[in-house]
């Protein structure tokens, strides 16, 4: 299975390119769950967005898995970001199940959908104990994705600066 083009019921999944941008410069609009990003909320969302997908686009390079953008299938319509991000963590390596959503797509069962295509990926083609979720505290959107993912708060810990929930699940 190749990753940078995985499928769902209602997703596909492909890399983001430098044209995206625009469109995922829609997440920070009326979002109210940018308290639970590090962003620097001074810039312009299109920098923000274009700082996100430049990251991605390394990450791709350096065969570093990503976020995908996850478009829907009956119209092609890009509603958000999916994927596996590697992660140092406390000395050891682990990948972590990510998924953010422009808010127009919330509550319509995508984020959980779009964690679940790469928690199947991760068990099947990754070698490794446990695939994990960092989780900003207080936000409970995101919290309920993980244990939907079938995944429990293993511990609290410091990452980057941020106290997060470490949700995981073995593999």
């Amino acid at each position: 299975m190749d990753y940078y083009q995985l499928e769902s019921e209602r997703l596909i999944f492909r890399k983001l390119t430098e044209q995206d941008i625009s469109s995922w410069a829609e997440f920070f609009v009326n979002n109210d769950r940018l308290q639970f990003f590090n962003f620097d909320l001074s810039k312009s969302k299109e920098a923000l967005a274009e700082e996100w997908i430049q990251i991605q686009l390394k990450r791709y390079q350096n065969n570093q898995f990503g976020h995908l953008a996850a478009e829907l299938k009956s119209d092609g319509t890009f509603i958000g970001l999916a994927g596996i991000l590697p992660r140092e963590f406390k000395g050891k390596q682990e990948y972590e199940v990510a998924y953010s959503l422009k808010p127009a797509y919330w509550g319509k069962g995508y984020g959980t959908e779009m964690a679940k295509i790469m928690k199947n990926f991760g068990f099947k083609y990754l070698e490794t104990p446990r695939l994990i979720s960092m989780i900003s505290f207080g936000n409970e959107a995101s919290i309920n994705v993980a244990k939907k993912n079938g995944m429990q708060l293993l511990f609290d810990a410091e990452f980057e600066g941020e106290l997060l929930h470490i949700f995981g699940i073995k593999c």
